[in-house]
């Protein structure tokens, strides 16, 4: 997706937040806030079009983000970031605080940031306060350290939108003849503290680089290496490197450090040395030029740069047993998507379509049902869809079309519809869409509640986790996984990266108790379909194969296991 979608989205949503903490209509708080989903999930870049032509965007906002596109900012922007103190505007991204505590607190005991609101909780200031007791304050300060960590780190999406433009913008200069970036972002980390970036290219690059216009501050300028800040916060390390040296350079700064150790231990005691120029015997080298030589000569195959984590992909590779994992190629589906008919902002016939060009298989529409009241589902709504999703079915007949829904499961476990509705769909997908902060024991009965039930196949982005917004909900997961290899229940990996749900760590535990997955986009417009390839990394970070997944099996194997004909 276009970064100029998302920056003039993430200023509609800054400018709907600072219009709702001055008291702004509410009418149009949500007009500014669809409108930036709207333009976040446009399919084209709005720099190069008409943004008029973005569903929900009316003049006054086409006029606005035209500003925007021009300078960077707009007037009405400007003139609310003048009157709520910067400190402010940053408490208002404090998990479960929001925008009228926020501005409550600052009238009320002049709290002014995150910081002085965990020191004014740590010295009771906001005892007796209403609106604040001991479970909120708890809360609240979970919410400050981990927007605090959030602070240091971006999630993967950012990070690869970031690293691709960086890439193309000194493509463009002509001067690369290889360009790659490597560390935790070619590892597929969930989240991302730097970029690094190697060249092969003259040390002229260096120079192009630090005057590209996302560089905010260069930190050290060097001929071999340059270390910038951009303006989003996010160091970023460019490394020329020789071409003989790539693939060794590729090896070395891709890590992780725990997985470079234990193959330079090895290197040494075959009386070697290996750094990022090569795998040496004295003054002889042995590899250098690509990844896949130093590990051949080492006694291995090539290991994924996503297994690289220390967990035993050494052993494996050296043992034969390196698991074939799962590739973006493998997915036949995606089985947990939306529509306009409740929060997408893409008709029906949009993502189908869409999907169809990505050569599926199969395609499952997953709206959500009635009890996310915000979505006015209606069964009619849903019946309605079905009638013309069979319409558009006879249009692509290479690709089984599924209807489904996406069921919320409420505090005690229970789901929309009864079972006599939910029969009628082909997939259903059960999230918690609320009640967050229910204790472990709660929160594990409502998973284990859900998938008893015979009529739900998959649980939805199962720790509801917003990376830098929202934490996990606590759960016994050992208890929830057991309970859902024994119903046959699904986990997801919900690949939209802000989500990056289920994180690796508990797909690798869910894995060890024999639960299968679907990795799916959650997409709630056309460009999101393309974020299964971060889905696709968790998997790989949790070593899974086409045979633990589900939307890489064949339709009827699929439908078998989802009891269909």
């Amino acid at each position: 997706m276009a970064r100029a979608n998302d920056e003039a989205a993430a200023a509609l949503e800054e400018y709907a937040d600072l219009f709702a903490i001055n008291g702004g209509d509410a009418f149009r708080v949500r007009s500014y806030q669809k409108a930036a989903k709207a333009i976040a999930g446009y399919p084209e870049d709005i720099s190069g079009a008409d943004v008029r032509g973005v569903p929900g965007v009316g003049e006054a906002i086409a006029k606005k983000v035209e500003e925007f596109l021009a300078r960077g900012s707009f007037r009405q922007l400007d003139d609310l970031r003048g009157r709520v103190p910067e400190g402010v505007r940053r408490m208002t991204r404090v998990p479960t605080l929001g925008p009228k505590k926020a501005i409550f607190l600052y009238g009320e005991l002049g709290i002014d940031s995150p910081e002085s609101l965990a020191e004014a909780i740590r010295a009771g200031r906001l005892t007796g306060l209403k609106g604040f007791g001991a479970r909120t304050e708890e809360n609240l300060l979970k919410g400050i350290e981990q927007m605090e960590q959030a602070g240091r780190r971006v999630h993967v999406g950012v990070a690869m939108d970031l690293a691709e433009k960086i890439i193309t913008s000194l493509t463009e200069t002509g001067q690369v003849e290889r360009i790659a970036y490597a560390g935790s972002l070619r590892r597929m980390r969930d989240t991302i503290g730097d970029i690094d970036i190697l060249a092969v290219a003259p040390e002229t690059l260096m120079t192009a680089f630090r005057a590209q216009p996302y560089v905010e501050e260069v930190i050290a300028a060097g001929e071999k290496k340059t270390s910038i800040r951009t303006r989003q916060g996010l160091q970023v390390d460019l490394r020329v490197v020789p071409a003989e040296s790539w693939g060794a350079a590729m090896q070395y700064f891709t890590g992780s450090k725990e997985h470079n150790v234990r193959i330079r231990e090895m290197a040494v005691k075959k009386g070697w040395k290996l750094s990022e120029y090569g795998l040496f015997e004295g003054e002889r080298v042995i590899a250098s030029r690509t990844e896949e030589e130093i590990y051949q000569a080492l006694g291995m195959p090539w290991i994924p740069p996503t297994l690289r984590e220390d967990g035993g992909e050494v052993a494996a590779a050296l043992g034969g047993k390196l698991p074939e994992v799962v590739t973006l190629e493998d997915l036949r589906g995606d089985l947990h998507t939306h529509t306009d008919l409740t929060d997408g902002i893409a008709s029906l016939a949009e993502m189908v379509a869409a999907a169809a060009g990505r050569g599926y298989s199969y395609y499952a529409v997953t709206d959500h049902a009635p009890d996310l009241v915000m979505q006015r589902m209606t069964l009619d709504k849903a019946l309605a869809q079905r009638e013309q999703l069979g319409h558009l079915q006879q249009k692509y007949p290479d690709m089984r079309l599924l209807h489904g829904t996406e069921l919320n499961i409420a505090p005690d476990g229970s789901v929309d519809w009864p079972a006599e509705v939910l029969q009628g769909f082909d997939i259903t997908v059960a999230s918690v869409h609320s009640h967050f902060t229910q204790s472990r024991e709660e929160m594990t009965a409502r998973f284990i509640a859900a998938c008893e039930n015979p009529h739900v196949h998959i649980i939805g982005h199962p720790t509801t986790r917003k990376i830098g917004k929202r934490p996990p909900v606590d759960a016994d997961w050992e208890a929830v996984f057991r309970c859902a290899a024994r119903t046959g229940t699904v986990m997801e990996i919900d690949a939209y990266p802000d989500r990056s749900d289920l994180p690796a760590d508990l797909v690798r535990l869910a894995r060890h108790h024999g639960v299968k997955f679907s990795i799916d986009s959650d997409s709630h417009a056309i460009p999101h379909l393309a974020h299964q390839h971060y889905g696709i990394g968790i998997a790989q970070r949790a070593w899974l194969t086409t045979d633990d997944v589900i939307n890489t099996w064949p339709l009827d194997r699929l439908l078998a296991f989802l009891h269909r004909p």
